[in-house]
């Protein structure tokens, strides 16, 4: 996916003055004249021939996973969580599972923790529309406690059809559980940050879960760290 034009300069001050950066620096000769909108003529990369093919298995994926009843998390369920946004896109960000808000509209990622993914994703030139967000289980597990492991294990093959489907070019694991999940270790969160992984094929990297960022603003600023090596790496594969 193209990713030549700059973000909504607006949104991505806003997210860095809350990190504590002051100022924005752009590589030199760019220009913000015409930034408050990507490029209207942005080319779509196309993954594979049978593009269409994938979209398809994805939405039918989608359709089968809400009536699942694999485990104990289907009983207490307002709606299935199975993921948003572009079946082709380049960048996937992974969760741990919905929360109260996101088991109300069948959404990932709409509450205040959300908010804050959506503000991260503008700022490294991104609209939300444009990557796709997903969890490690599907259902919101009660008081928004981590996942046991036979929920994990019965919700992995979705997830991983997911990742396959969607051929991203970079995953991006939010938060410990997400990150030991896919990543099959017992570290913390600290040691698996500043490292690339492979998840299925595809280069991974770890960071804070955003509603770790909304208890400690200290983490804000690691978080945008890592979001640029991402970036960086994604205009490297991509051509952006």
């Amino acid at each position: 996916m193209n990713q030549g034009w700059i973000p909504l300069v607006d949104d991505l001050l806003e997210y860095l003055q809350e990190i504590g950066f002051e100022e924005l620096y752009l590589p030199q000769g760019t220009s913000l004249a015409g930034a408050s909108r990507p490029q209207e003529q942005a080319s779509l990369e196309v993954h594979s021939e049978n593009a269409e093919d994938r979209k398809s298995r994805l939405a039918e994926l989608a359709r089968e996973s809400q009536t699942c009843s694999l485990c104990n998390l289907s009983q207490r369920r307002q709606k299935v969580v199975f993921g948003s946004g572009d079946p082709d896109a380049d960048l996937m960000f992974i969760g741990e599972g919905p929360g109260a808000e996101e088991d109300r509209q069948g959404l990932p990622f709409v509450g205040r923790a959300g908010e804050l993914l959506t503000k991260i994703i503008q700022a490294i030139g991104f609209e939300r529309e444009t990557v796709y967000i997903a969890n490690i289980v599907k259902c919101r597990p009660p008081g928004n406690r981590d996942p046991q492991p036979e929920e994990v294990a019965s919700c992995r093959r979705y997830l991983e059809q997911q990742i396959d489907l969607i051929e991203p070019k970079v995953i991006v694991l939010l938060g410990r559980v997400a990150a030991q999940t896919l990543l099959g270790n017992d570290l913390t969160l600290g040691r698996m940050r500043g490292e690339w992984y492979r998840v299925r094929g595809v280069e991974t990297r770890v960071t804070y879960h955003p509603a770790a960022l909304l208890r400690n603003a200290s983490l804000k600023r690691p978080t945008w760290e890592d979001m640029q090596v991402v970036r960086d790496r994604l205009a490297e594969v991509t051509g952006g």
